[in-house]
């Protein structure tokens, strides 16, 4: 793997420290991405409006392999990335994989549920029509319905609404 290709890396990082590390990588003009929601809260008798990652303690930057290791020496930030057991090195993710996944959490929070379950692997399938025309992932039944689930190894899947049968195709 050449140092200076660029592939996405998932990390880990401390609680609460996702938005000052997402404006640290602007600031260094660093492709990634955080997802935040708004969230309205109670607080001190008035309703507010807060942001809050949509992943607690997780982000996603899109650089080369040493970019992303001099990530935590110089914005001060705790970040472990994801290893992968077999090849001992950084994980990857594929630019597909990671594009599905934007996708998915960018298109709508009514749509789209964050699942850490063990989902049971199933064909690999490719949305033809409708609203996710043009997501792979797998085939599996979440309630009874067919959905289409986009994996990030070794952290989380998330799982579309209800796909009729006709909209997939096997790949």
């Amino acid at each position: 793997m050449g140092q200076d290709i660029v592939h996405w890396y998932a990390g880990r990082v401390k609680y609460r420290t996702e938005k000052m590390i997402k404006d640290f990588l602007e600031e260094k003009e660093i492709h990634h991405f955080i997802p935040f929601q708004k969230v309205f809260r109670e607080q001190n008798g008035k309703r507010v409006q807060k942001e809050k990652p949509v992943i607690s303690c997780i982000i996603f930057v899109n650089t080369d392999y040493v970019t992303a290791l001099s990530i935590p020496n110089k914005s001060g930030f705790s970040v472990s990335y994801i290893y992968n057991s077999d090849t001992k090195k950084i994980q990857t993710i594929p630019d597909k994989q990671m594009q599905d996944f934007i996708f998915l959490l960018d298109f709508s929070d009514s749509v789209i549920r964050i699942s850490n379950t063990g989902l049971k692997r199933g064909d690999r399938v490719r949305v033809v029509k409708g609203d996710f025309a043009g997501i792979e992932g797998e085939l599996v039944r979440v309630k009874g319905h067919k959905r289409v689930v986009v994996r990030l190894e070794g952290l989380f899947s998330l799982a579309t609404t209800y796909i009729p049968g006709e909209y997939l195709e096997k790949i």
